[in-house]
Protein backbone atom coordinates (compact mmCIF):
# COMPACT_ATOMS: atom_id res chain seq x y z
CA UNK A 1 0.00 0.00 0.00
CA UNK A 2 2.80 2.26 1.11
CA UNK A 3 4.20 1.87 -2.48
CA UNK A 4 1.12 2.46 -4.61
CA UNK A 5 0.65 5.61 -2.10
CA UNK A 6 4.18 6.79 -3.60
CA UNK A 7 3.72 5.59 -7.03
CA UNK A 8 0.33 7.75 -6.78
CA UNK A 9 2.12 10.77 -5.64
CA UNK A 10 5.08 10.61 -7.68
CA UNK A 11 2.51 10.53 -10.87
CA UNK A 12 0.59 13.44 -9.13
CA UNK A 13 4.25 15.78 -9.04
CA UNK A 14 5.22 15.02 -12.45
CA UNK A 15 1.59 16.06 -13.56
CA UNK A 16 1.94 19.16 -12.02
CA UNK A 17 5.45 20.08 -12.69
CA UNK A 18 4.34 19.28 -16.57
CA UNK A 19 1.11 21.87 -16.45
CA UNK A 20 3.85 24.26 -14.08
CA UNK A 21 6.46 23.94 -16.82
CA UNK A 22 3.83 24.15 -19.88
CA UNK A 23 2.47 27.74 -18.02
CA UNK A 24 6.22 28.69 -18.08
CA UNK A 25 6.82 28.31 -21.40
CA UNK A 26 3.85 29.86 -22.50
CA UNK A 27 4.07 33.39 -20.59
CA UNK A 28 7.94 32.75 -21.66
CA UNK A 29 6.95 32.83 -25.05
CA UNK A 30 4.36 35.22 -24.87
CA UNK A 31 6.69 37.67 -22.64
CA UNK A 32 9.58 37.43 -25.39
CA UNK A 33 7.35 39.83 -27.98
CA UNK A 34 8.03 43.03 -25.78
CA UNK A 35 10.96 42.10 -23.33
CA UNK A 36 10.85 44.27 -20.74
CA UNK A 37 13.29 46.56 -20.20
CA UNK A 38 13.97 48.06 -16.92
CA UNK A 39 17.28 50.49 -16.41
CA UNK A 40 17.82 52.77 -13.52
CA UNK A 41 17.37 56.28 -14.03
CA UNK A 42 21.19 56.88 -14.35
CA UNK A 43 21.52 54.28 -17.06
CA UNK A 44 18.65 56.21 -18.99
CA UNK A 45 20.62 59.63 -18.47
CA UNK A 46 23.67 58.16 -19.96
CA UNK A 47 21.59 56.41 -22.89
CA UNK A 48 19.44 59.57 -23.90
CA UNK A 49 20.06 63.10 -24.63
CA UNK A 50 18.49 65.56 -22.06
CA UNK A 51 15.25 66.42 -24.51
CA UNK A 52 14.86 62.47 -25.21
CA UNK A 53 15.55 61.61 -20.87
CA UNK A 54 13.00 64.60 -20.32
CA UNK A 55 10.10 63.33 -22.96
CA UNK A 56 10.68 59.58 -22.33
CA UNK A 57 11.31 59.41 -18.55
CA UNK A 58 9.97 62.68 -17.05
CA UNK A 59 6.80 62.13 -19.20
CA UNK A 60 7.91 65.78 -20.97
CA UNK A 61 6.32 67.18 -23.95
CA UNK A 62 8.04 68.70 -27.05
CA UNK A 63 6.83 71.53 -28.50
CA UNK A 64 4.49 71.57 -31.22
CA UNK A 65 6.43 72.10 -34.88
CA UNK A 66 9.55 71.41 -33.55
CA UNK A 67 10.31 68.06 -33.35
CA UNK A 68 12.01 66.63 -36.79
CA UNK A 69 9.35 63.87 -37.38
CA UNK A 70 6.16 65.78 -37.38
CA UNK A 71 6.57 66.99 -41.27
CA UNK A 72 8.07 63.68 -41.89
CA UNK A 73 5.95 61.95 -45.24
CA UNK A 74 8.76 59.51 -46.24
CA UNK A 75 7.61 55.75 -46.14
CA UNK A 76 8.98 54.05 -43.27
CA UNK A 77 8.73 52.81 -39.84
CA UNK A 78 8.76 54.78 -36.59
CA UNK A 79 10.42 52.84 -33.61
CA UNK A 80 10.80 53.89 -29.55
CA UNK A 81 13.65 56.19 -29.29
CA UNK A 82 14.76 54.17 -26.40
CA UNK A 83 14.51 50.32 -26.84
CA UNK A 84 13.68 50.47 -30.50
CA UNK A 85 10.72 48.93 -30.36
CA UNK A 86 8.52 48.91 -33.55
CA UNK A 87 5.72 50.99 -32.90
CA UNK A 88 4.38 52.98 -36.22
CA UNK A 89 4.19 52.83 -39.61
CA UNK A 90 4.22 55.66 -41.81
CA UNK A 91 1.17 53.99 -43.63
CA UNK A 92 -1.21 54.80 -40.46
CA UNK A 93 0.23 58.32 -40.16
CA UNK A 94 -1.75 61.46 -40.69
CA UNK A 95 -1.64 65.10 -40.74
CA UNK A 96 -3.57 66.71 -37.65
CA UNK A 97 -2.53 69.91 -37.99
CA UNK A 98 -1.15 69.48 -34.16
CA UNK A 99 2.09 70.08 -34.99
CA UNK A 100 3.30 66.17 -33.76
CA UNK A 101 3.88 63.24 -35.63
CA UNK A 102 -0.37 61.59 -35.50
CA UNK A 103 -1.00 58.16 -36.34
CA UNK A 104 -4.47 56.11 -36.28
CA UNK A 105 -2.88 52.86 -35.10
CA UNK A 106 0.21 51.37 -33.65
CA UNK A 107 1.81 48.55 -35.76
CA UNK A 108 1.00 46.09 -32.71
CA UNK A 109 -1.73 46.94 -29.96
CA UNK A 110 1.24 45.05 -27.49
CA UNK A 111 3.99 47.31 -28.11
CA UNK A 112 2.27 50.48 -26.90
CA UNK A 113 0.29 50.69 -23.12
CA UNK A 114 -2.41 53.30 -22.58
CA UNK A 115 -2.21 54.48 -19.20
CA UNK A 116 -4.72 56.83 -17.23
CA UNK A 117 -3.17 60.62 -16.91
CA UNK A 118 -4.61 63.21 -14.95
CA UNK A 119 -1.94 65.39 -14.67
CA UNK A 120 -2.84 69.30 -15.08
CA UNK A 121 -6.23 68.57 -14.33
CA UNK A 122 -7.18 66.78 -17.30
CA UNK A 123 -8.05 63.65 -18.26
CA UNK A 124 -5.76 62.23 -21.18
CA UNK A 125 -4.78 58.49 -21.88
CA UNK A 126 -1.33 58.90 -21.96
CA UNK A 127 0.49 56.52 -24.55
CA UNK A 128 3.88 54.58 -23.26
CA UNK A 129 6.11 51.90 -24.79
CA UNK A 130 5.18 48.77 -23.33
CA UNK A 131 8.84 47.36 -23.95
CA UNK A 132 10.81 50.46 -21.89
CA UNK A 133 7.88 52.32 -20.36
CA UNK A 134 9.03 55.28 -22.13
CA UNK A 135 6.73 58.51 -22.73
CA UNK A 136 5.21 58.48 -25.78
CA UNK A 137 2.81 61.04 -25.88
CA UNK A 138 -1.30 60.87 -25.75
CA UNK A 139 -4.04 58.93 -27.51
CA UNK A 140 -7.73 61.22 -28.65
CA UNK A 141 -10.91 60.16 -29.97
CA UNK A 142 -10.82 62.59 -32.74
CA UNK A 143 -8.72 60.47 -35.42
CA UNK A 144 -9.52 59.84 -39.16
CA UNK A 145 -11.24 55.84 -40.10
CA UNK A 146 -10.86 53.19 -39.80
CA UNK A 147 -9.97 53.41 -35.51
CA UNK A 148 -11.21 57.11 -35.34
CA UNK A 149 -8.53 57.30 -32.99
CA UNK A 150 -5.55 59.61 -33.22
CA UNK A 151 -1.79 58.72 -31.12
CA UNK A 152 -0.13 62.62 -30.94
CA UNK A 153 3.10 61.51 -30.21
CA UNK A 154 6.48 63.90 -29.59
CA UNK A 155 8.93 63.14 -32.12
CA UNK A 156 12.08 62.93 -29.85
CA UNK A 157 9.96 59.69 -28.47
CA UNK A 158 10.33 58.27 -32.05
CA UNK A 159 13.19 57.29 -34.35
CA UNK A 160 12.36 56.58 -38.00
CA UNK A 161 13.66 54.06 -40.43
CA UNK A 162 12.66 54.80 -43.87
CA UNK A 163 11.69 51.67 -46.34
CA UNK A 164 14.18 50.29 -48.76
CA UNK A 165 13.12 50.31 -52.12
Amino acid sequence: MVRETLLSLTLILSLISCSKSQETTKSMVKKSSTDKIEKTDEEWKKELTDEEYYVLREKGTERAFTGDLWDNHEEGTYYCAACQTKLFSSKTKFESGTGWPSFYEPINEENVEIVKDTSFGMVREEVVCARCGGHLGHVFNDGPEPTGLRYCINSVSLDFEKDDK
